[in-house]
């Protein structure tokens, strides 16, 4: 598929983990405002191709296999995506919570998939992205991060040191003399996804705040996905965005 250029204020959008909750909203999102999209993820989102014909791009690969991702950069795949476009938005939505435990529970080859997925893949794809739509004059990257990356969790030591690192990639890059790029790594607060239950079905023994959890979704407290990419994307295509290079959806105004 070769997007659709025509429009001067067009979006295109990248898209990481769009086949299910908050990252299947994001793109649901961004492609119900006429952006046109290239979606990595280990699987497809039938439901969202039928939904816009046309107009999204999916790429099946696990991002925890660097060198399958390293190969599909160096092919050009998303220096082609961008060709001629005035806007482009790169959301690193991916994202794993296991392992949970204390230390001596985490498994080694769980713990490098973590690291691979949260914090490898996303800044290996911003550094192609920054190089591969150089010429492109509205840039913005908006990694998903986490309370958990501000606050540290008993059980959570992977989990929350890498969307630190997302965080502080932010921090970083921000710095950095990149004409037209805007970078952000946004919390989007508690999503009722299948990562909340995931944590909601960790033991005690593993997760010692596991109840805290439980009373959120009991008590209603946990935003839909829809709600949440909302206010997200709403933020990524506002003049504010980048503005600071943390923010926390329910703080945003």
């Amino acid at each position: 598929m070769q997007p659709d250029h025509s429009m001067p204020n067009k979006t295109l959008a990248i898209v990481t983990g769009h086949t299910r909750g908050l990252g299947a909203a994001l793109a649901d999102t961004l492609l119900s405002l006429d952006a046109d999209m290239l979606a990595l993820s280990r699987h497809r989102n039938a439901a969202l191709a039928a939904r816009y014909p046309g107009r999204l791009q999916e790429v099946e690969l696990d991002l925890a296999d660097l060198a399958a991702l390293t190969a599909w950069l160096a092919d050009g795949a998303l220096g082609r995506f961008v060709a001629g476009a005035n806007r482009v938005v790169l959301v690193n939505n991916a994202g794993l919570l296991a392992p949970v435990g204390p230390l001596a529970s985490q498994d080694a080859a769980a713990i490098a998939r973590a690291v691979s997925v949260n914090v490898a893949a996303p800044l290996m794809i911003a550094a192609a992205f920054a190089a591969q739509a150089a010429h492109v004059a509205d840039r913005r990257v908006a990694h998903i991060s986490s309370g958990a990356g501000r606050n540290a969790y008993p059980g959570w030591s992977i989990y929350c040191a890498t969307k630190a690192a997302l965080d502080h990639h932010a921090r970083a890059v921000a710095l950095d003399d990149n004409p037209s790029l805007r970078i952000c790594s946004v919390a989007p607060g508690v999503v009722d996804t299948d990562m909340q239950a995931e944590i909601r079905g960790a033991g005690l023994d593993q997760f010692p705040l596991r109840e805290r959890f439980d009373a959120l979704k009991r008590d209603g407290q946990l935003a839909t996905p829809e709600e949440s990419a909302r206010k997200l994307v709403d933020y990524l295509l506002s003049d504010a965005f980048g503005s600071a290079p943390t923010a926390d959806i329910r703080e945003l105004a």
